[in-house]
């Protein structure tokens, strides 16, 4: 057996009808259900649903053989035991910074200057390598708020529509990365299952290539 971590809420959206397509159903509706382990139409194969940060950890662990997780995970907890196998094309967004609308550009090199974010992996490395003097600032939530409050300068944080940001007086700044969904293994998994780890990446490669004309026409241009 196999077992597939799945990251929750929109990427998990997107998953399933990859997942389908493959030919991997779960036995009961993922989404209606607050189960965390589901069986499927293939007794090799189980799935997980988890918070996003955790299923890099489940793969590293070997918990799971397989797992869906957003690049900025990937980037922000690092490779450590895990191949990425495939760019699944979803759940595309930017990691940018972003500041209040009309904030004049802070000089980091000449003052410190504070960001606020749950990826501080990622922000330490990108101001580093401008040269600017930061603070970081860990949340988990409601980044929105810590601009307009004064507990931060700028934010660190994925963006889809912009339209959080909008609303709360903020825009986007910088882009750091463009970020989508990759299929990724556990290292010792993909030796040891090799056949069936690989049946079914090549499988949900599959579907990622048959849906990517699809996909080209509805890009929101993020």
């Amino acid at each position: 057996m196999i077992t597939i971590a799945l990251t929750k809420g929109r990427i998990l959206a997107e998953t399933l009808p990859l997942l389908d397509a493959a030919g991997i159903h779960p036995n009961e509706d993922i989404n209606s259900s607050r189960k965390l382990v589901f069986e499927t139409n293939e007794e090799s194969v189980r799935l997980l649903v988890l918070r996003g940060a955790d299923v890099t950890t489940y793969v590293r662990h070997g918990i799971a053989d397989l797992g869906v997780a957003g690049k900025d995970m990937l980037m922000e907890y690092g490779l450590t035991d895990i191949y990425e196998l495939l760019d699944l094309n979803i759940a595309r967004c930017r990691l940018m910074t972003a500041a209040p609308v009309g904030q004049r550009r802070i000089d980091g090199k000449r003052q410190r200057i504070s960001v606020a974010s749950k990826f501080t992996n990622i922000a330490r490395q990108f101001y580093e390598e401008k040269g600017v003097n930061v603070e970081l600032i860990k949340l988990y939530g409601a980044l929105e708020l810590a601009p307009i409050v004064g507990l931060a300068d700028e934010i660190v944080d994925v963006v889809d529509t912009g339209n959080t940001l909008t609303a709360n007086g903020l825009e986007p700044r910088e882009l750091i990365a463009h970020v989508s969904s990759r299929l990724i293994a556990n290292k010792a998994a993909l030796k040891v299952k090799y056949e069936l780890v690989r049946h079914w990446s090549d499988k949900i490669g599959d579907a990622v290539r048959a849906q990517q004309p699809a996909a080209a026409g509805t890009d929101r241009g993020r």
